[in-house]
């Protein structure tokens, strides 16, 4: 059946959110650039792009509600039903589900009593499964509100939401402290971090991920980057200046490490064709 039309927001709600879009849509020579940014905007109302959001960008933007529905339907950031306050995020691409993402994403299912894309009863969790986070030297890497954390493991993931969902305090591996998702989508949206020391704390990619801007630009000799193991001094520096990351902040780049295996029915290594470990 059609869908009556979009309930307005309340006046007030309406003139505050106005208020801000016009100081969005100042930014750009062409109004319509302003859509993905309002789309944040009217995110950070309701923790989703409603009908009533996408019909007040239209509105603002002189645009349809079906141009506005094509982008808020075609990025993923964009919520399109009610979200937790936090939006767990395990990446289950390839270097993360190898290194663990698919056991920790499977395990966190379980945990929470939620599927993929869906929210715990209490409101606190949205869990669903993403793509690259462009962290692959720490993975398996799962994401709070956009922030990383590094390196899990499933104990350490179930550790992680149930410290969220009893309110304890968090802190991400690298940028800053979290907030709740509606505060994110602001902060997206183009306003300033108001939060005392969270500009400051925002940080940015970890050694691992600069080695290699650091051979582009002549710091480091172009030698081996990564030492052979199981010698001598395999633990020192090599000649490229890389030891292994200090403990507590290892990256792939120094595995394996003992996080859970992707599959745990299946081992890895070489298999016969009667799906049998060769050597066994």
């Amino acid at each position: 059946m059609p869908q009556l039309p979009a309930p307005a927001y309340p006046a007030e709600t309406h003139a505050r959110l106005k208020a801000d879009a016009e100081a969005i849509i100042a930014r750009y020579p062409d109004s319509r650039s302003a859509l993905l940014p309002m789309l944040h905007l009217v995110q950070s109302e309701e923790g989703y792009v409603t009908r009533t959001g996408m019909a007040f960008c239209a509105e603002l933007l002189g645009l349809t509600t079906a141009e506005v529905t094509a982008v808020a339907t075609f990025y993923t950031m964009y919520r399109r039903k009610p979200s937790g306050d936090y939006q767990v995020g395990v990446c289950t691409n390839t270097l993360c589900a190898v290194m663990g993402g698919d056991a920790i994403f499977d395990e966190l299912k379980e945990h929470l009593g939620v599927g993929n894309d869906e929210t715990t009863e209490d409101g606190r969790i949205t869990l669903e499964h993403i793509e690259c986070n462009a962290a692959c030297d720490y993975a398996p890497v799962v994401m709070v509100n956009w922030e990383f954390f590094d390196n899990q493991t499933p104990d350490s993931a179930k550790r992680l939401v149930d410290d969220l969902r009893e309110g304890r305090t968090v802190e991400p591996t690298r940028g800053a402290p979290l907030c709740t998702y509606k505060e994110t989508a602001r902060i997206l949206a183009g306003f300033p971090d108001e939060r005392p020391g969270a500009v400051e704390a925002t940080g940015g990619a970890g050694p691992a991920s600069l080695i290699g801007l650091k051979l582009a630009k002549g710091e480091l000799p172009q030698q081996r980057v990564v030492h052979p193991r199981g010698q001598d001094g395999a633990d020192a520096p090599d000649a490229t200046g890389h030891a292994p990351s200090p403990a507590g902040h290892l990256s792939s780049h120094d595995a394996p490490q003992q996080t859970a295996p992707a599959d745990p029915e299946n081992p890895a290594g070489p298999v016969t064709g009667d799906g049998s470990e060769e050597g066994k």
